[in-house]
């Protein structure tokens, strides 16, 4: 079996990765249907209304995080993940039943997104913990870079089928067909043989156990930069679904069949990212700064495309370098963390990635409500280059770390280190495609 996609030896692992693979499919369906809900059917082309939903989904997880890591601690992954993707089931069911009797309000879509940004706030520490139940700590890293595949797979169906099915149908069965995807985490879950899950550590009740939590990663100066990348990255370049409704419907006078294209498209860009994610044995700190970086340039590239067509092809290698920073970014805190602490630390990592959303959302939707849909993206695409920049002047001085930049037939970003055995062990001398 290729090195890409090892960990689908393991059966436990395969049930996994099909049932979740229904599930995003989805789920990316419903976020395209909840976007044009809004900005079409329930607000005046509303680049707000549309960034305040997507702001009350991930807020959340800036309040629940802490609390839901630790329980990913405590109990059983395998039995919290059904509850959580039962509960998401059943908000899917809830929106589409209002939105199809026709009594659908703005405010009912608010209240939806914050239920389910409290169910995805659960259930994200105990899914990202969870693989390493799955497979070896070996092959951890390729296990999330499958995972990210997945997820991104489903990106490649789900808008463009949400697209057609908007247009054929409406969005109401669109809520519908998420929530009975949900089955299909819910089933492999079930299936899996509980004997072949390896242990984990449960943490018993005691007190100041998210603070013990909190001065891990303190201590961690590494997982501090590389949140502190991925929160601004997230805040102002990761609304994909935002930026791509308002130019499809206001630059390029496009509809949701477009729409739900351009989604599809940037997914195989991500797809790419995912696959060669998973064949890197421990991904590092140097490539979540250099693919901010890259990010940073192809999303200030995609604001300035002139035509729809130029702009679709645009997005693929936006998704390549977004995915390959979220997928290193991931794969190396996992990877860096103590097997007990890995539910509070991976809580605090999507506190930060998800719970900058409610801040950046907003004030990217209304940059394309006041200056133009293209400023939305471009304000993502500066932000990203300059934090990246600030993560490698920091990484030079307090790692002692020479960050240079070799314009060869290769073009990339090269770390050396004049003590590597004074550094931490996760650190190591490289270069930044």
């Amino acid at each position: 079996m290729s090195a890409t996609f090892t960990s689908l030896r393991f059966r436990n692992y395969r049930l996994w990765f099909a049932g979740a693979l229904v599930a995003n499919v989805g789920t990316w369906m419903q976020r395209v249907a909840q976007d044009w809900l809004v900005l079409t059917e329930l607000s005046d082309d509303s680049g707000v209304a549309v960034g305040i939903v997507t702001g009350l989904q991930f807020a959340p997880a800036l309040v629940i995080s802490p609390w839901a890591g630790l329980l990913a601690d405590r109990v059983d992954r395998r039995t919290l993940l059904m509850v959580t993707q039962g509960s998401m089931g059943v908000l899917a069911a809830g929106l589409g039943a209002l939105v199809l009797s026709g009594h659908a309000r703005l405010w009912h879509v608010y209240v939806f997104a914050l239920a389910l940004g409290i169910a995805a706030a659960f259930d994200a520490p105990a899914r990202q913990t969870f693989v390493a139940q799955l497979v070896p700590h070996a092959n951890l890293a390729n296990a999330v870079g499958l995972n990210s595949a997945s997820f991104n797979a489903a990106r490649l169906v789900g808008p463009g089928a949400a697209g057609l099915l908007i247009a054929a149908v409406g969005t109401g069965w669109v809520f519908w067909i998420n929530a009975v995807s949900f089955a299909g985490t819910i089933g492999a879950l079930l299936a899996m043989r509980t004997a072949e899950l390896r242990p984990m550590p449960s943490v018993a009740r005691s007190k100041g156990q998210i603070r013990e939590g909190l001065r891990y990663v303190r201590g961690q100066p590494q997982i501090v930069a590389t949140m502190v990348v991925i929160g601004v990255v997230s805040a102002f370049g990761l609304n994909f679904q935002m930026t791509s409704a308002l130019m499809a419907r206001t630059v390029f006078d496009r509809g949701p069949q477009e729409y739900g294209v351009l989604g599809s498209v940037l997914a195989v860009g991500s797809l790419a990212g995912a696959l060669l994610a998973a064949r890197r044995e421990r991904p590092r700190l140097r490539l979540v700064v250099g693919a901010a970086a890259a990010f940073g340039l192809a999303a200030s590239a995609l604001a300035l495309m002139p035509t729809f067509t130029a702009y679709t092809l645009m997005c693929i290698p936006v998704g390549l370098a977004s995915l390959t920073m979220m997928t290193a970014a991931n794969a190396s805190i996992q990877m860096s963390t103590e097997p007990a602490m890995r539910g509070r630390v991976m809580a605090l990592y999507m506190m930060v990635f998800q719970g900058a959303t409610p801040f950046g959302s907003p004030v990217v939707g209304w940059i394309g409500e006041r200056f133009g849909a293209r400023w939305a993206i471009g304000i993502g695409g500066i932000t990203a280059v300059l934090v990246a920049a600030a993560v490698a002047v920091w990484a030079a001085r307090t790692l002692r770390v020479e960050v240079r930049y070799v314009p060869d037939d290769r073009p990339h970003l090269r770390l050396t280190y004049p003590e590597p055995e004074s550094l931490p062990r996760d650190v190591s001398a490289g270069s930044v495609p």
